[in-house]
């Protein structure tokens, strides 16, 4: 394991990236958007591209060993080996059907995992100015103030938070609606921001309770968000209950006194 000093010497490269990449994403906001279509729904811009090489490049330079996995890349080569090494996992705008819409839920998410844990978490949203950092064991910040999840202990009073995915076959379709109808008389409301990491940080902040998302992109949806989620006092986990797996794509998280009740619900909803 890194040192702690590395460790906030590795938070530094990663907001420095992260702020480098988030220029051009607010550049990119309020100009005509070029899109390409990775599949029937999702997208992906110039602008994802610019910004993955600019976080790669500015971290290949100083940690020439460190590996990388990245949305783009991994899109192109279709290969995500997750090792031991410390490895820089990066989605480099995440919300891009947010940004061709000029919808503000937008970010650069950038998670560093050492032996697999996420250990090191930036999300910014640069239209908002909003900038998620985490250390695992050194807590969470929004913009240099310390995050807490909420204190909500009734499924009833808690805002849930999900995403419906690119996915548009019926099958899919109709597994995804019938859990929010199951789950919308158990909650007070549902939300979809169309950004995977900044509903995490919303957890972690405590203005939403509750997330789940199955099926989703890649460990870059969650690499950086879990860790702040973690430090901010929440739980992260696969939507079963067992232990969260990066590498699943299989995400959920709250803060501690709703976690039995909202699985038990999930489980229910299948």
């Amino acid at each position: 394991m890194a040192g702690n000093d590395s460790l906030s010497d590795f938070l530094a490269s990663a907001i420095d990236a992260a702020k480098r990449a988030g220029e051009v994403i607010r550049e990119g906001f309020y100009q005509t958007k070029h899109v390409d279509y990775k599949g029937e729904v999702d997208l992906v811009t110039e602008t994802d591209k610019a910004c993955e090489d600019i976080i790669f490049r500015h971290l290949t330079q100083l940690y020439p060993t460190h590996k990388f996995i990245g949305e783009e890349t991994t899109a192109a080569s279709g290969t995500v080996e997750l090792t031991d090494e410390p490895t820089w996992i990066v989605d480099p705008v995440d919300g891009t059907t947010n940004f061709v819409h000029g919808f503000p839920f937008v970010c650069v998410s950038i998670g560093l995992t050492i032996g697999k844990v996420p250990t090191v978490g930036v999300v910014y949203n640069p239209i908002m100015n909003e900038l998620f950092t985490g250390i695992r064991g050194k807590g969470a910040f929004l913009n240099g103030n310390p995050l807490r999840v909420s204190s909500q202990a009734e499924l009833v009073k808690s805002l849930l938070v999900t995403e419906v995915g690119t996915q548009r076959d019926k099958s899919t379709l109709d597994a995804s609606t019938n859990r929010i109808n199951w789950l919308l008389s158990k909650v007070r409301s549902i939300r979809m921001s169309g950004s995977c990491a900044l509903d995490l940080c919303e957890i972690a902040c405590g203005r939403l309770d509750l997330f789940y998302l199955v099926g989703f992109g890649g460990p870059w949806d969650v690499a950086g968000g879990a860790v702040i989620v973690i430090e901010a006092g929440g739980l992260v986990y696969d939507p079963s209950g067992k232990d969260f797996d990066i590498t699943s794509q299989r995400i959920a998280a709250s803060n501690p006194y709703v976690k039995d009740a909202f699985v038990e619900a999930l489980q229910q909803s299948e």
